[in-house]
């Protein structure tokens, strides 16, 4: 008995983390105070949205060490790919996100066969060669995507599960939704970044070529790493499209890219899962706080930016987790026990 009840808690501990739990706590209770500070309900949604797409970049550049600075076109295909499925085959909520996450996956797939053998700088530069290609073909494919004007009148489809429908239209119940696609991505990839993949993908980040040596096929795991990232962005851009009611090329274009890095950089994407998560909340805070304030906001978002690269490249979570290895020494000194703050936010 006492066997089956350790294991069970290390089954509990695999899966859920103190962390998971206070973040799955705090979103799932935003829509229940965010506008008792003074903020509003799509704002929610919005930071749902981005911090999906933020875990899905982060996978590649935190996890991976892979820089795609055009990873907004894959966003931004996914809501293209969403509001087409909608209109041209079936006004079905699971119909169209399959086809937002199935598209972007072979489009990501079919990219990442050019490019996962490219290294560090030029890997980014075709990743951005690449995204201005999606672009233009968004742009002038107007038959398709409505060019400038974008692709109009996306519907917020009900969820129905065959016994029972719930409506999206709220802002609410589509956070609802989107908060539930974030609690079983973060299940799969916390998982899935510890398991032996997760730790052949984080040495590839430190050292590809010794890797290889290992017997490792390296290009397979860039492979699979960059299409499952593009699958989750499609899989966010479909919830964007449905946020918004339509698609528009202006999330394709590479200020949206780099703003996505900025986020995982400034979070502390590089040494915790939940970097990305913390670059978004900071970001939105930032945008809508601060800019009620100053127009010029994004110049003392990027002078953060610029002062963590300077003097803690680490980020906010790599600030954190120094700040409790220093509080667990004291409480080891008081006590001769090793404390465990410090691994809290990994």
């Amino acid at each position: 008995m006492t066997a089956g009840m350790n294991g069970a808690r290390g089954l509990m501990r695999r899966w859920l983390t103190p962390a998971m739990l206070v973040s799955f706590v705090a979103f799932g209770t935003m829509p229940l105070w965010i506008e008792a500070v003074g903020l509003y309900q799509y704002l929610g949604v919005e930071m749902m949205v981005w911090v999906i797409f933020a875990l899905a970049v982060n996978l590649l550049l935190g996890y991976t060490g892979l820089p795609s600075f055009g990873h907004g076109a894959f966003l931004g295909i996914g809501a293209y790919a969403f509001g087409i499925t909608q209109f041209e085959l079936a006004a079905n909520l699971w119909l169209a996100l399959a086809g937002a996450v199935v598209v972007t996956a072979v489009l990501g797939g079919l990219v990442a066969a050019v490019i996962s053998h490219r290294r560090g700088i030029y890997f980014a530069l075709m990743t951005i060669a690449i995204a201005q290609i999606f672009f233009f073909v968004a742009s002038k494919w107007t038959d398709v995507t409505g060019g400038e004007d974008g692709l109009l009148n996306i519907a917020r489809l009900p969820a129905d599960f065959a016994v029972v429908s719930f409506s999206l239209q709220s802002n609410e119940a589509l956070y609802y939704f989107c908060f539930a696609a974030y609690v079983l991505l973060v299940l799969f990839l916390w998982r899935l970044v510890h398991t032996p993949f997760g730790r052949v993908i984080q040495a590839i980040k430190q050292n590809d070529q010794r890797v290889a040596f290992l017997g490792y096929n390296v290009f397979l795991y860039k492979w699979v790493v960059f299409t499952l990232s593009c699958a989750i962005s499609g899989l966010a851009g479909g919830l964007f499209a449905m946020a918004q009611e339509g698609a528009y090329i202006q999330i394709m274009s590479l200020q949206w890219s780099g703003i996505a890095i900025l986020m995982v950089l400034i979070g502390g994407g590089f040494v915790s899962f939940w970097g990305p998560v913390v670059g978004v909340l900071l970001y939105f805070v930032a945008r809508d706080v601060l800019g009620a304030y100053t127009e010029t906001w994004l110049l003392w978002f990027g002078l953060m930016f610029v002062i963590l690269v300077m003097f803690k490249p680490d980020g906010l979570a790599g600030i954190w987790q120094d700040l409790m290895r220093r509080l667990d020494g004291r409480a080891a000194t008081a006590t001769g026990r090793t404390g465990l703050l410090a691994v809290f936010w990994r």
